[in-house]
């Protein structure tokens, strides 16, 4: 299934004859689905069943639809007669004749020049809904495949991402074992300078309870679970973004622990490499829907 993000765009027009149907969506990050609809009066009729087309087919995000009807200056206007209009003037001009019988009769240029009796072809409401659904239909074909276009290159991101901290993970573990073993001996040494008189055996103790507290193996672990489920997620596909913004979270607080618990130099500088990387990661999941 594929990853989208909550940014795309996409543009449609439809020739009509004299006019011109036009038909835009555009969409950016938002954390639910915010509908921005703009139509001309002509077409405020299909707003509500375009609505929820556009609701049915989009999950989340900042969402703007703008319709518009415009003349198609490219065309030439095709004029239609009011007959009902023509009849009621023919009527008229035979009873006002039988009065006046010197009148002249109306001619076919006086007709059509009459008010009402000419007007350009309009398009019907059916009409409009049969192409504003087409329409749609076809925009929305293209302004999704620009999600999924997008949500892929945001998912590669992603993976990259991980990649490298699982790669800065492993690079910590064989750290430990040397630097809590370094730093017990400076500990030690401390220790002994500080108090005289204790005993090795209580030195041992303290130290094994500190050693313990700055052990970081369960956070690593934590981290690589973490890894290996954004991994699982991006694979999954589908809605993944909320999913995504609570593992950034987890992820985060494993990395401020392993920052806080380290006793080397080199530990605490790949501990801010991953809030770097986490930070990076984060910023591309808002994108995601």
């Amino acid at each position: 299934m594929s990853i989208h993000s909550m940014t795309g765009y996409a543009a449609l027009d439809r020739d009509l004859g004299a006019a011109n149907l036009h038909l835009e969506l555009k969409s950016v990050n938002g954390r639910f689905l915010d509908l921005n609809f703009r139509c001309g009066e002509e077409l405020r009729f299909l707003e509500m069943p375009l609505r929820e087309r556009l609701a049915a087919a989009i999950g989340r995000g900042k969402l703007d639809c703008r319709l518009y009807l415009q003349p198609n200056s490219g065309a030439a206007p095709r004029l239609t007669a009011n007959f009902e209009l023509v009849g009621q003037l023919a009527g008229l001009d035979a009873e006002i004749r039988g009065v006046l019988t010197a009148a002249a009769p109306l001619s076919v240029a006086d007709v059509l020049r009459w008010p009402g009796v000419l007007a350009a072809e309009a398009v019907t409401p059916e009409r409009l809904q049969s192409e504003c659904f087409a329409l749609l239909d076809a925009v929305l074909g293209e302004f999704l495949a620009s999600r999924a276009r997008e949500g892929a290159r945001l998912a590669e991101v992603l993976r990259e991402r991980a990649a490298r901290m699982r790669a800065a993970v492993a690079q910590v573990e064989p750290m430990v074992p040397a630097a809590i073993g370094d730093y017990t001996e400076r500990l030690a040494a401390r220790l002994r300078e500080a108090v005289a008189n204790l005993d090795e055996e209580r030195i041992r103790q303290e130290i094994g309870v500190f050693a313990a507290k700055i052990d970081v193996a369960e956070e690593l672990a934590r981290l690589v679970a973490h890894l290996d489920e954004v991994e699982r997620v991006l694979a999954k596909g589908g809605a993944v973004g909320k999913r995504l913004d609570f593992l950034m979270q987890e992820l985060n607080r494993e990395a401020n622990t392993l920052a806080s618990k380290s006793v080397s130099g080199p530990v605490t500088a790949i501990a801010l490499e991953l809030k770097l990387l986490i930070e990076q990661m984060r910023e591309q999941v808002q994108n995601l829907e």
